[in-house]
């Protein structure tokens, strides 16, 4: 067995652990208010960091001023709360039509 082949396990059992640990612990394991809060805000804290990337970076640099216009055509429409498939075409409506006028 090749090195990759057996990191590639080792990855798939680590993963199925990660998501079988969830609904053996359910009820087991009581975790504090306080706790729960700061789990919630960490993850809403990787998301944004995760769009902010997406969105201003490209390649090691910043992806230009078309991008994250997208971004916040798609966040505006997200906060008033359009349907996920215009939220989306609107996203990238903007960011066409400003790249095609030449914004980078």
């Amino acid at each position: 067995m090749s090195a990759t082949v057996a990191m590639i396990l080792a990855l798939a059992v680590g993963t199925y652990a990660f998501r079988l640990v969830g609904p053996v612990l359910h009820g087991r394991v009581e975790l504090p208010q306080r706790v729960q809060e700061l789990l919630s805000a960490g993850a809403v804290v990787l998301l944004v960091a995760l769009l902010a990337t997406g969105a201003l970076a490209e390649g090691g640099g910043f992806a230009g001023w078309a991008r994250p216009a997208g971004v916040l055509v798609g966040a505006v429409l997200a906060w008033r709360r359009a349907p996920f498939v215009v939220v989306v075409l609107g996203a990238a409506a903007a960011t066409a039509v400003l790249r095609a006028a030449g914004v980078a």
